[in-house]
């Protein structure tokens, strides 16, 4: 079996480089939220929170006043971390 290994450059503009460190604050702070949830769910109750569960919360985080700022990034990453 062959392995290759492919190495890419990529140089963002401002904008871009803005977008992209606003976009993975975003997806740390919803992993970190819903890891949180998680496992207080588990500790407390001894109950799973799954996927379903956990993009439901997400819907209701974006609506939240202090959470905003969630909806000025792709939706994409957001759930899929």
């Amino acid at each position: 079996m062959v392995e290759k290994a492919y190495k890419f450059s990529f140089y963002p503009t401002p904008e871009q480089e803005n977008l992209f460190r606003s976009t993975l604050g975003c997806v740390r702070l919803i992993y970190n939220k819903a890891l949180a949830t998680r496992t207080q769910a588990w500790y407390e109750n001894k109950e799973r929170v799954g996927y379903k569960q956990t993009s439901a919360m997400l819907i209701h985080w974006k609506k939240q006043e202090d959470l905003d700022f969630l909806t000025e990034v792709s939706s994409v990453p957001l759930p899929n971390n």
